[in-house]
């Protein structure tokens, strides 16, 4: 059933389409001119506005574009003397639906709103698949606050103007894949495809079908040619995540590729060029996988041109509450539950506790955490049990809670092993530079030196 709102000076064909239009099972209200229309319309939600061309107070014309103007999706049927069609035409032009022409039948009547209705569902329905693209576009925006991944996007901003071949490190979860698109957007080949596969997910007898393209008949199955996604890239950016997993006979063709910018399908026996910028990330250490012999030293060198690493999350607390918030207001919005905001104490247990599988875990968990909320606020009594533990770890670690042992101890030893512990996850979690040690343990670096001395750690 639709709601429509039916608009025209002559009681007697508004009587009568009102009648016919509620044998169709709608539900109708009636205007005898535009001012009126115009106040329901402002008013009240409807599925179909249908006006005479003319009235006598406000031009049918003019009302059709006052209703596009307050509701766009809405569709206008217009009603018109054989004299006016033109004008009616006209206002088509204009965003109306469609028109009715004096005398016309109740079948011609039906025929019209039925199909109006429909076009109306398929618009609306796709405003708000344009919503959901739009809000899922927003969990993908680069929220960043803490130096090192402000240091990463100044400097993928400074290599966007370029087309120089980018190689994006990091731990899974860390949003290479949001970095790359963020190069993408922008480059100078914004406008242009996206493309992005990950290399560890095509079987090894497809991946070169997948990259280049093929011809009919070059395998089993090859029923017809086909693009590959160099060639859909063209004019825009590539993503080749994890090529770290890339087979070695495959790397030796992607490496003449992206000297030569040439590409032959399989099968084919033409080359075509192409115009494409190229960017690859990994999780692996590929120096590693180099002096093993699963990766080519010269492929290295060609996607190696720029180098950015992402910090993991552990090494970006100061991002954990902006980007919990951001997560928050997403899925509130998107599941449509009234939610203001997030308990601090579930905050502090997530920056105490950085989760090991990052971003992408960080954005798991508070969905799940959003879809359990019952009240204003997301509280840490909707985490999963094992992160509620890892807090209570914590704070029975802390200094606050510690408890002299009844025969006592060896206080400046106990300190000393503390501190030498302390002093080395920090060189463990960053990657052992001792710059960024001193900064995770609030040190200026001359007194984290004098310590590493002290203590005869390192060199």
């Amino acid at each position: 059933m639709a709601r429509i709102l039916l608009c025209d000076d002559e009681k007697n064909l508004r009587d009568l389409l009102i009648l016919a239009l509620e044998d169709g099972g709608h539900q109708t209200q009636e205007a005898a001119n535009g001012s009126q229309a115009l106040k329901l319309l402002a008013e009240e939600r409807w599925d179909l506005f249908i006006t005479d061309l003319k009235l006598p107070d406000i031009s049918g014309l003019e009302l059709l574009r006052r209703a596009k103007k307050m509701a766009p999706e809405r569709p206008v049927i217009l009603i018109t003397a054989h004299a006016s069609a033109t004008t009616a035409v006209t206002a088509m032009k204009e965003g109306a639906f469609d028109y009715l022409e004096k005398p016309f039948s109740i079948e011609d009547l039906n025929l019209i709103v039925t199909r109006s209705l429909e076009q109306g569902a398929l618009v609306k329905e796709n405003v708000q698949l344009k919503k959901v693209l739009k809000e899922r576009e927003g969990q993908r925006e680069i929220i960043a606050n803490s130096p090192a991944m402000r240091q990463v996007l100044e400097m993928a901003g400074r290599v966007a103007r370029t087309d120089a071949s980018v190689l994006v490190n990091g731990e899974s979860g860390t949003g290479k894949e949001l970095l790359a698109r963020f190069i993408h957007k922008s480059s100078k080949r914004a406008e242009g495809p996206f493309i992005a596969i990950n290399c560890g997910a095509i079987p090894e007898n497809l991946i070169e079908s997948e990259l280049f393209g093929h011809a009919k008949g070059a395998f089993s199955g090859a029923v017809s040619s086909r693009k590959g996604v160099f060639v859909e890239a063209n004019g825009g950016t590539l993503l080749l995540d994890e090529i770290g997993e890339m087979p070695m006979n495959i790397q030796a063709a992607l490496l003449r590729v992206l000297q030569e910018r040439v590409i032959r399908p399989v099968g084919g026996t033409g080359e075509s060029p192409v115009d494409v910028r190229v960017i690859t990330t990994t999780n692996r250490d590929l120096i590693k996988e180099i002096e093993q012999n699963n990766f080519r030293e010269d492929l290295y060198f060609r996607i190696n041109v720029v180098n950015l690493t992402l910090p993991p999350l552990r090494d970006r607390v100061e991002d954990i509450p902006l980007l919990v918030t951001r997560f928050v207001e997403i899925f509130a919005r998107q599941y449509n539950i009234p939610i203001k905001g997030i308990a601090a104490e579930a905050i502090d247990c997530l920056i105490r506790n950085p989760l090991s599988g990052n971003i992408r875990e960080l954005q798991n968990l508070i969905e799940g955490a959003v879809s359990l909320t019952s009240g204003e606020q997301v509280e840490l009594a909707t985490f999963p049990e094992h992160i509620r533990r890892e807090k209570a770890a914590t704070k029975a670690s802390s200094p606050a809670s510690f408890q002299l042992p009844i025969d006592g101890i060896n206080l400046e030893k106990f300190m000393l092993d503390i501190e030498l512990k302390a002093i080395n996850q920090a060189l463990e979690r960053a990657g052992g530079n001792k710059t960024k040690a001193a900064e995770i343990l609030g040190m200026s670096f001359r007194s984290f030196r004098y310590r590493l001395q002290k203590l005869n750690v390192g060199d």
